[in-house]
């Protein structure tokens, strides 16, 4: 069975036992979250809409993290205008431990 889940603004294709990297959740690791499922693939049946407004998926936090570092820089010529900056994202890496 697959499910399509909405995790932070993002849609997601999972099945049970699936490992997905996500935008960071303010939760500890370890814990259980649970998502809304928007549509349902099962043995040649796709389903949405509004049966699965209840139906939700859950998983579990592995790990909280941070991505490698990028360098942002910008500048304009013959201005003397530079800014450097860096940015690590934080992600939540999650494993869906059941689709109901």
């Amino acid at each position: 069975m697959y499910a399509v889940i909405l995790v932070g603004g993002k849609q997601f294709i999972v099945s049970q036992g699936d490992v997905i990297y996500t935008d960071l959740i303010g939760a500890d690791e370890g814990s259980e979250v649970k998502f809304k499922v928007l549509a349902k693939y099962d043995d040649k049946n796709f389903s949405y809409g509004t049966p699965f407004l209840n139906s939700v998926a859950k998983a579990k936090i592995i790990k909280n993290g941070k991505k490698k570092k990028i360098t942002v820089f910008k500048y304009k010529p013959k201005k003397n205008y530079k800014r450097k900056k860096g940015h690590r994202q934080g992600y939540s890496k999650l494993e869906i431990t059941s689709i109901s």
